[in-house]
């Protein structure tokens, strides 16, 4: 069982508190609420490319990352649809050197002309080389705006196209980072053999001073429901014809989200799932096959995915996928099935959260979707999960109508 405190500061900046005297190191993750959903559809990209400018250097430290190595500490950060989450490793004994790098970030980055070009650079250069010219690189610009017509969901975290951010002004950012970097606006979690007196005390000394900026309400448009199967084929130079299968599913914050993120597994986690065994194995249709969820906090996606064996015909290829994705609409798994599904689950979030870095990132989302208590009880929602349920909730997801299909067509592939 996880111990942790709560308090917010008055400008409303939220704090969790997470005891863990097994380690001498210290984690802090700050996590703000704003992700590429938040985003202007006509500028996009720039949730990412504040991951980069806050390491850009604040008015008072021009360099965040030197004090921190003095210090004995590592930092990193990653942006999604939903979030932006910094986060830092330190010794215990220079915990207020975390306080102080955080909050100065917080308080007022350096803005100037030469460090946006610089990480302007920087993430255009990544759009081109992960999303342009790499093989398969541009799946996701394609997929989510075939499965997703009217939510922000349908532009991937890197932004809808290169030129918004090729284009991006100095107050561009500025009003970004106004309307999203405040202390109403994030929260953080302090995780070690920390005492929670200790944080208040540096938490009112470092972040209570910083104005707390207006609120942000998200008014995002939700999604209508998908009555009619959606398809995209498109011709690349790549080694292998690869297929993917985009089905709407329920939020992060469902109950539904357990047996839905179990029936993805179920389907094509690891070389036991069902589509591997049958499509991959045995009849050899497919030489990789996979199946996930994305996880959003809104309504997100199951995916499946394969890449087709070279000489195997499309058609061929995807009816036997279909056939075997339908499989559990029409009978439930076993109760061992379902119970070597789960044990790999538990495990995996059990091995994962063991530094007090996991926890704290852990902690930060949940305390962020409002389900702080998960970071207690995330297994007992998947033990609770039934075969019958994962059946109903395939019989939900998993109809044809509720599906975007890319076909990635290999220029190579011979039918």
């Amino acid at each position: 069982m996880v111990s942790y405190d709560h308090f917010i500061l008055n400008n409303g900046l939220r704090f969790f508190v997470l005891h863990d005297p097994t380690t001498p190191m210290v984690a802090m993750n700050i996590l703000y609420n704003v992700g590429a959903r938040d985003e202007d559809p006509n500028r996009t990209g720039f949730a990412h490319l504040f991951e980069h400018l806050m390491f850009g250097g604040s008015i008072n430290i021009p360099k965040y990352d030197e004090p921190l190595q003095r210090a004995g500490g590592e930092n990193n950060a990653f942006t999604n649809s939903d979030i932006t989450n910094y986060y830092l490793t330190l010794p215990k004994v220079n915990l207020e050197t975390a306080f102080w790098l955080e909050s100065d970030r917080m308080l007022s980055l350096a803005f100037s002309e030469k460090s946006l070009e610089v990480q302007r650079q920087v993430v255009t250069e990544e759009f081109r080389q992960n999303y342009l010219n790499q093989p398969y690189g541009d799946v996701w610009l394609l997929l989510k705006p075939l499965a997703y017509k009217v939510h922000p969901y349908q532009w991937n975290t890197i932004g809808k196209e290169i030129s918004h951010i090729e284009t991006a002004s100095l107050e561009d950012v500025k009003d970004f980072y106004q309307r999203f970097y405040n202390p109403n606006n994030a929260l953080i979690v302090i995780a070690g053999d920390v005492k929670t007196e200790e944080v208040e005390r540096l938490a009112k000394k470092w972040f209570e001073p910083i104005t707390s900026g207006e609120p942000y309400e998200s008014m995002l448009p939700q999604e209508p429901e998908q009555t009619k199967s959606r398809r995209l084929e498109v011709k690349r130079d790549v080694p292998q014809t690869a297929i993917y299968k985009a089905y709407h599913m329920c939020s992060r914050t469902d109950e539904k989200f357990y047996a839905s993120d179990l029936l993805s597994d179920l389907l094509g986690s690891g070389q036991s799932s069902r589509l591997f065994k049958t499509l991959v194995r045995q009849k050899q249709y497919f030489s990789e096959i996979n199946a996930f969820i994305t996880g959003d906090i809104d309504p997100g996606l199951l995916i499946v995915t394969g890449k087709i064996n070279k000489g195997m015909s499309v058609a061929e290829a995807e009816k036997a996928l279909e056939n075997e994705i339908q499989k559990l609409t029409q009978k439930p798994p076993t109760a061992t099935e379902l119970r070597k599904v789960k044990n790999r689950v538990i495990s995996a979030n059990t091995f994962g959260a063991l530094s007090a870095l996991n926890k704290a990132m852990n902690l930060a989302y949940y305390a962020h979707i409002g389900m702080p208590e998960l970071i207690n009880t995330l297994t007992q929602h998947y033990e609770q999960v039934k075969p019958l349920q994962i059946q109903q909730i395939a019989q939900e997801i998993l109809n044809p109508a509720n599906c975007a299909t890319l076909v990635y067509e290999s220029n190579n592939q011979v039918l």
